[in-house]
């Protein structure tokens, strides 16, 4: 083991402490935001949290390094001292894992250079373990779907509703993965209901859309949850990661493809994301305040056939329009015609011609994903402004007349 002079430990960023704080009392959603992963900054003299670029990390002492990377060899557990290489930890990145992973109530979160790496990776852990059926809830996002029906990395998968699940299990099956709310209809499942029918099998749940601030899957029985972090998490759209949050040994296991594979996340990533983190709740009640706004007006409008928002609230609204949804696309001005989500400013997208495109038409429209439905995350602008920007957007369908129908979504 190194002994570390306070210099050297200043010089690691105090990673031992990053990855094993204190034991402290429990802080609110709001407070961990902004504190969980810089507890140990005010001993070192820093403020904000520094980001270390260092792609590899002197040692004098190689028998000790040998020992080390023979423990996380064998159970992917964070080495004990200074990092060793950027591929298997840094310790900005491990900031960020240590705050995601008090945000959603695991004991800890491993990061990757993507959602769809993130997601691969929890796979690929199945797979090495001889479990590679996976049982799926439509709609997913588009390429997580994919990537399931292609078995690109030798799963195979069975499709079914929340109430199939248990039938749906069988003695190979690795994994149970659904999205709530989901991606781009926003159906949503009682989580703890699948939870418990998953009985021993690993649930994963994707909890890009409605983010810790509004759901803990954890909580409810998920051993695994999933996020694109170029989403809520970094929220600035800037950013691209994803993050696993999960028990520490699966994330053993996260650590241990991840170093094997090179998923792995930029420190500056990691500090993108963190920063993120400590603004996440403001953000994401602020934009679901104007998205529950929005959604009640567009249930109102006759140029509007149907209004999915969730139950639980959140900054994601999808609805049908009677006319083209392409035109609405090309006739907004202020609202970004973009893909992704999540940011500060508003983004709006036809999920049939993009994020969804490369899921089989039928199975697409099976899942809820009309070819009239526009997908739109809100973000911080003036509600007033967006409606005005919607609204002449709109002027450019043809509305039959009917009224709209403002749902709900209570499942796939």
């Amino acid at each position: 083991m190194f002994t570390l002079s306070p210099m050297d430990t200043a010089s690691t960023h105090a990673y031992d402490d990053v990855r094993r704080p204190a034991p402290r009392a429990p802080r609110a959603l709001a407070t961990e935001a902004v504190h969980a992963g810089r507890d140990d900054l005010a001993r070192q003299g820093l403020h904000a949290p520094p980001i270390d670029l260092s792609t590899t990390y002197p040692s004098y002492d190689s028998r000790g390094e040998a020992e080390r990377i023979d423990a996380f060899a064998t159970t992917g557990a964070e080495p004990d001292g200074p990092p060793v290489y950027g591929r298997l930890g840094n310790p900005t990145v491990a900031r960020f894992e240590t705050a995601l992973a008090r945000l959603e109530g695991t004991g800890s979160a491993v990061a990757f250079a993507s959602g769809m790496a993130a997601l691969s990776a929890v796979l690929l852990v199945r797979a090495a373990q001889g479990l590679r059926h996976v049982v799926a809830v439509r709609p997913l996002y588009g390429c997580s779907d994919h990537l399931l029906t292609a078995g690109l990395l030798g799963t195979e998968v069975t499709w079914t509703d929340p109430a199939g699940i248990t039938d749906a299990l069988r003695p190979d099956t690795g994994l149970v993965l659904v999205e709530s709310p989901a991606n781009p209809t926003l159906a949503e499942v009682d989580l703890r209901a699948v939870a418990h029918a998953c009985g021993s099998v690993p649930l994963l749940v994707d909890n890009t859309f409605a983010t810790p601030v509004l759901q803990r899957p954890a909580a409810s029985g998920a051993r695994l949850v999933l996020h694109s972090a170029t989403k809520y998490l970094g929220g600035h759209g800037d950013v691209l990661a994803g993050v696993v949050a999960c028990d520490e040994e699966f994330a053993g296991r996260l650590r241990q493809v991840r170093f094997a594979t090179g998923g792995v996340l930029h420190p500056l990533a990691g500090y993108l994301l963190l920063r993120g983190l400590s603004t996440l709740p403001v953000r994401v009640r602020a934009a679901s305040a104007t998205a529950a706004d929005l959604a009640g007006r567009l249930a109102a409008d006759p140029r509007v056939a149907r209004v999915h928002y969730p139950r639980i609230g959140g900054a994601m609204v999808a609805f049908e329009v009677h006319g083209d949804p392409h035109e609405v696309i090309a006739g907004v001005r202020l609202i970004t015609p973009a893909v992704s989500l999540g940011s500060v400013d508003t983004l709006i997208q036809h999920p049939a011609s993009i994020s969804h495109r490369i899921v089989d038409a039928d199975d697409r429209r099976g899942a809820g994903v009309s070819d009239r439905l526009l997908r739109m995350s809100v973000g911080l602008e003036d509600v007033e402004d967006l409606w005005a920007d919607l609204d002449a957007a709109l002027g450019a369908t043809t509305p039959d007349g009917s009224r709209a129908r403002h749902t709900v979504s209570s499942g796939v």
